[in-house]
């Protein structure tokens, strides 16, 4: 076992999943969170690896972006993965996890950790010896956030987030809302809130016309949206469908109360929007608003949604909230091993270095956690082959064009081409999953067991 010790600051999903494979490399770690002594505007509670925006880590199937990176994770051995699902709820298609007894978890499993030293204070400067992983994610603290521009000599970019809001089941009119997932695939795991049209108009009116909570500490002209995480009614301004094509989109959804939805006659039934909500907890208390992310005044959210058919006495349990983003320059700062170029004995994961998804945290968690143990083991880091998603990702990561670095979630499309052109997507998609994990087992293959950092 080694005696040196590293130090992870964050106890986000990127955080815990470092601190874990670091400890079950035989490293000692001690893992910092700030919180409860500084809390932040998204966080509601003190655990590790909190859900601030959804619970939902995306879509299961392997054969798209993000299923394919639960896929990869899971062969990896990764921590937070395995507690997902462990503590998944019906969401359709989606690895949903009952957010409070999953966070709960992980935060009992790390302190617990023989090898891990948990402490609650805030971290203002980023450690001048030893090895650091840096996971404070898109909400650093001030005085980090300003220490770490000094470190990496260069200014940040900021974006806003969003969060939906969270209503509780029993106040939804289960009379208009109907169970049902789009084209009926996987279990009736959403419950639909249609509108007809001049009930969408006069909810996308509404949304116009309501009042926004004041950004601080920021100028509203200076914000920069995600365009993967509008709010609402940002879609709502940018034109009368817009919302009709996003989140609100009514395809492959239908009410079989009312009979088949291939019937000639029940072609006038279909709605003109639709509002889904997802579910939030195992026992389907609790329901998360899909694609509401909003910067609304609480009041106004309460109003406005209300008047989405089936929520008129819709109890809210969490309003939407907006925050900011904060995001290193990573093509100029860091390698594909998540070390920091200048600086090889700090490292950084998660959304601060410019990737999307709660996935993809704790993809890049892993890869900081396995490579700062590799590093005080004095083993030389690890950089995942690009033909995977995870490889893919802190690949362009690193090499992007550095002038117009945004923030870029899972996709195929950072994925190098296959051989052979295949003009089917989902087919194409097949492919790409089929190599990907082919190439990460003959990677795998090529390490041996005693440098392989596994959960």
């Amino acid at each position: 076992m080694s005696q040196s010790k590293v130090t992870v600051i964050g106890g986000g999903l990127a955080g815990t999943e470092a601190a874990w494979q670091i400890a079950q490399a035989g490293v000692a770690v001690t893992l910092y969170e700030m919180r409860p002594i500084r809390t932040s505007p998204a966080h509601h509670t003190e655990e590790l690896a909190e859900l601030v925006c959804s619970n939902s880590f995306g879509a299961k199937n392997s054969d798209r972006a993000a299923g394919l990176l639960h896929e990869e994770l899971r062969r990896l051995g990764s921590q937070v993965i395995t507690m997902a699902d462990r503590h998944a709820v019906p969401a359709g298609g989606a690895l949903a996890v009952d957010r409070a007894v999953f966070s709960s978890e992980l935060t009992r499993a790390l302190a617990s950790h023989p090898l891990v030293e948990f402490k609650r204070t805030e971290i203002t400067e980023i450690p001048q010896e030893g090895i650091v992983v840096l996971t404070t994610g898109p909400l650093t603290s001030p005085s980090l956030a300003q220490n770490l521009q000094q470190f990496t000599g260069m200014e940040y970019m900021s974006f806003f987030d969003a969060a939906s809001p969270i209503i509780v089941g029993e106040s939804i009119d289960r009379e208009r809302a109907f169970l049902a997932s789009r084209y009926d695939k996987g279990e009736a795991a959403y419950l639909n809130c249609p509108l007809n049209k001049e009930q969408y108009l006069q909810f996308q009116q509404a949304l116009c016309q309501a009042e926004q909570a004041e950004l601080k500490d920021f100028e509203r002209e200076s914000a920069k949206f995600f365009e993967g995480c509008l709010p609402i009614e940002e879609l709502a301004q940018r034109g009368e469908d817009t919302m009709r094509y996003g989140p609100l989109k009514p395809v492959g959804l239908f009410d079989t109360r009312l009979g088949d939805f291939r019937d000639p006659e029940n072609r006038g039934k279909r709605p003109y929007a639709v509002v889904q909500l997802r579910q939030e907890d195992k026992a389907g208390q609790l329901w998360n608003m899909v694609g509401f992310q909003t910067n609304l005044r609480w009041s106004e959210q309460k109003r406005v949604f209300r008047l989405i058919p089936g929520l008129e006495q819709a109890e809210f349990v969490r309003m939407g909230v907006m925050h900011r983003n904060t995001f290193i320059n990573s093509p100029q700062l860091l390698e594909p091993t998540l070390q920091f170029k200048h600086q090889q004995n700090v490292l950084a994961a998660g959304q601060l270095v410019g990737t999307e998804g709660y996935t993809a945290a704790v993809a890049g968690g892993w890869l900081a956690g396995t490579n700062a143990a590799r590093l005080a083991l004095g083993q030389r880091p690890l950089a995942i082959p690009e033909t995977t998603m995870m490889g893919a990702l802190f690949e362009f990561i690193s090499s992007a064009s550095a002038k117009h670095f945004q923030p870029m979630p899972p996709n195929f499309g950072i994925i190098p081409p296959l051989a052979t052109k295949v003009k089917n997507k989902q087919e194409r998609y097949g492919q790409y999953r089929d190599r990907s994990l082919a190439d990460l087992t003959n990677w795998t293959a090529t390490l041996s067991p005693e440098v392989m950092v596994l959960g």
